[in-house]
């Protein structure tokens, strides 16, 4: 985890984030978790899936079940990327849209700056729909 003595500027802000979603993209979870403070893995991992994968299984507008398959194969993460990325002035947050097959799904990750009694880090991500 990144650790600043000031404020981070967005663009550090927006290097963990790539990071972030790099490593999980690659299926590195347990390391992508390192890079954040407060990440809970299995809530990004479900809602991503249900807003790519999931949503364009289900014959109707019911999503089927994140599984625990879904869980263990995790190459269906490779047909994910950022979107836009968008945030406050202050640099204290950052949304990033997420595309699955080069269209932008309904879930976005929203990431955070936090002061620390050791610095700033980035938290999160929260998801956003």
């Amino acid at each position: 985890m990144q650790i600043w003595t000031e404020h981070p500027a967005r663009t550090d802000v927006d290097a963990v984030v790539r990071r972030y979603f790099d490593l999980l993209r690659a299926g590195e979870v347990a390391e992508a978790e390192q890079l954040v403070v407060g990440s809970s893995s299995r809530h990004v991992l479900k809602a991503l899936w249900k807003g790519s994968v999931g949503r364009s299984a289900g014959a109707d507008d019911t999503p089927p079940s994140f599984a625990a398959e879904d869980e263990q194969d995790l190459s269906w993460l490779r047909e994910l990327d950022l979107g836009d990325f968008t945030g406050d002035h202050a640099g204290d947050r950052v949304h990033v849209e997420i595309t699955y097959r080069a269209e932008v799904i309904e879930v976005a990750l929203s990431f955070w700056v936090k002061p620390t009694d050791a610095g700033w880090v980035v938290a999160g991500p929260a998801t956003l729909w």
